[in-house]
């Protein structure tokens, strides 16, 4: 495997220790005693059947959700709430439809600073459209946007405040497969650019392996991790390596852990 960007040792390490939940006030068990230890720099994503616990366990580590047990650490400390550096993005871009483009890739900077501070931001910000291939669109509203290209803006947002630490929840699942299979190959640059630590949610088998350096396959609720499965694939990845008998091979790995998984919870 290729090495990782030349600034991932300064990223974030995630510590994930036997870690369980129980929603309060039900007896719905989500996880189970999962450990994950999540090196600097790395891109790793959770896949396993709907309801297994991936979006709460992401809602762990993005300081959203305290687990009912076990421990969630940042850096070697217990995270209290959203820590700093880390970007969140989910399924859905959730723009404000009443802010332009870049309006609302400021707006982080904006809540968190102020109108003064995001202003000054405003050329930072038109770096980061311009790199994911939104130039001309900066002074366009949610609207007058396809799908792909409102994700994409969502990534300016997360990308604004320099994140080292990428928390993905499903960020491309409503998008066709081939602006999806765009997307993942923009990410991956963006990425690696920043020597980014990313944790990915997904439930495409093929998007797990093609972003991942380790993938983690879950059973069914409660959570659990059934495999670990490292992919060694050269990087950067791009749409010829989606026809390489290797990427065959983990995508085959992948979908027998979780069919093993399915088939245990069912004894």
């Amino acid at each position: 495997m290729t090495s990782s960007a030349p600034h991932a040792q300064l990223g974030h390490t995630y510590l994930i220790d036997d870690v369980s939940h129980v929603f309060p006030g039900t007896d719905v068990e989500a996880l189970k005693n999962v450990t994950i230890d999540v090196k600097p720099g790395s891109f790793i994503s959770f896949i396993g059947p709907s309801g297994c616990g991936k979006s709460t366990l992401l809602n762990a580590m993005g300081g959203l959700l305290e687990p009912s047990h076990g421990r969630v650490l940042m850096n070697g400390n217990s995270i209290d709430g959203p820590p700093d550096g880390v970007g969140i993005m989910f399924q859905k871009a959730t723009l404000l439809p009443w802010r332009t483009t870049i309006e609302n890739v400021l707006l982080p900077i904006e809540l968190r600073d102020g109108a003064k501070a995001a202003k000054d931001h405003t050329d930072a910000a038109m770096a980061i459209i311009n790199t994911v291939g939104l130039k001309g669109f900066e002074h366009a509203y949610p609207g007058e946007l396809s799908g792909g290209m409102a994700q994409r803006a969502a990534i300016c947002r997360m990308l604004i405040t320099e994140p080292d630490v990428l928390l993905l929840d499903e960020p491309f699942g409503a998008l066709d497969e081939l602006t999806r299979e765009r997307m993942d190959i923009e990410l991956q640059s963006i990425a690696s650019a920043r020597g980014a630590t990313v944790v990915l949610v997904t439930h495409s088998i093929p998007e797990a392996v093609f972003l991942s350096d380790v993938v983690y396959a879950m059973s069914a609720r409660p959570g659990r991790i059934s495999e670990v499965i490292e992919v060694d694939l050269p990087r950067p990845r791009d749409m010829d390596t989606l026809n390489l008998p290797e990427f065959a091979h983990y995508v085959g790995r992948v979908r027998t852990a979780l069919n093993k998984g399915h088939e245990v919870d069912n004894h």
